[in-house]
């Protein structure tokens, strides 16, 4: 540890420091308060030292001694926490392995979006191609709530993969609709099973919530859809992005391929066959979490590994 011996001996025998004293009599006062006075909590017991004993301490510096002593204000009136009873309608089967998706169709998935300018509002449905970042069909929703796009936009779906033979997850949060009995009886007797994000957690559907920020941000910028004036004019601005999306702007998450030549790509065998979908290994736990954690271990790993040598 870089520490001479007679150093170490000398801290360990140190006598206690004027700081040190007046910091373990203002525990012992905070203690013997607290006994007395259990309903107050630390700002009632500094400000009670203060006057009754002339001690200059700050509220925070008692706060400290209450967590030192783990204790906090008393009251009869007991406070029940319930635990948030989550029932979701079908389970995650994704988590964080977005990644681990190694063919087309694999996993699709859903969110809508809203547009809004001038005086004119539009909700449109989007589905998804993981793999190759396809927008494989769209439905657009002149009304707040209106449920036919997305069910419009799952009968899209269910056609793309009417020839489909393996299984296709298709993922989606817990919106409404996506949990209704009306868009889920639509899939029975095809190859899609459903997934879902947990409640309250956007982070589980990462493509749809990152693809829907800079979209927006091109059809603004780049395809003017803020000057539309009607919905036909709407409806030709997102077609025209769309087909301009699909087959000729290079997207990064693929190499900088645009998404319906990376997928001709991948059935040309052109693309290495990975199959690490069926081995990817379910958690709750954030990606940076994990990331972290490994970093951590590995840095740790390094460090005996060093003293070892």
């Amino acid at each position: 540890m870089g520490v001479s011996r007679s150093g170490y001996y000398k801290w360990k025998n140190r006598k206690k420091s004027e700081r040190d004293i007046k910091r373990e009599e203002l525990i012992a006062l905070v203690d013997l308060i607290h006994a007395d006075h259990k309903t107050h909590g630390y700002r009632w017991t500094a400000a009670f030292i203060r006057l009754e004993y002339g001690y200059e301490c700050s509220d925070n510096y008692v706060y400290k001694c209450f967590r030192f002593l783990s204790i906090k204000s008393e009251t009869k009136h007991q406070v029940h926490y319930r635990k948030r009873k989550e029932k979701d309608k079908f389970p995650n089967l994704i988590f964080t392995t977005w990644e681990t998706v190694d063919r087309p169709r694999q996993v699709i998935v859903s969110d809508m979006t809203a547009f809004k300018f001038w005086i004119l509002y539009f909700e449109v449905t989007f589905y998804f191609d993981v793999f190759t970042k396809e927008i494989l069909t769209y439905r657009i929703a002149a009304r707040k709530g209106d449920r036919n796009q997305y069910l419009d936009g799952l009968e899209d779906v269910k056609g793309i993969l009417k020839r489909q033979k393996e299984p296709v997850v298709l993922h989606t949060d817990q919106g409404s609709v996506y949990a209704s009995m009306a868009y889920n009886e639509l899939i029975k007797d095809t190859v899609i099973v459903r997934s879902m994000s947990r409640a309250g957690k956007p982070t589980d559907n990462p493509v749809n919530e990152s693809i829907n920020g800079w979209m927006k941000e091109e059809l603004y910028m780049d395809f003017k859809i803020g000057d539309c004036r009607n919905r036909n004019d709407f409806e030709k601005a997102l077609d025209n992005y769309v087909s301009f999306y699909n087959n000729h702007r290079p997207c990064y998450a693929i190499g900088y391929d645009t998404p319906v030549n990376y997928r001709k790509r991948f059935f040309k065998g052109e693309l290495e066959k990975k199959n690490t979908f069926e081995k990817r290994v379910l958690s709750e736990e954030p990606k940076f979490v994990q990331k972290r954690r490994k970093q951590a271990h590995s840095g740790d790993v390094s460090t005996f590994e060093k003293e070892k040598a």
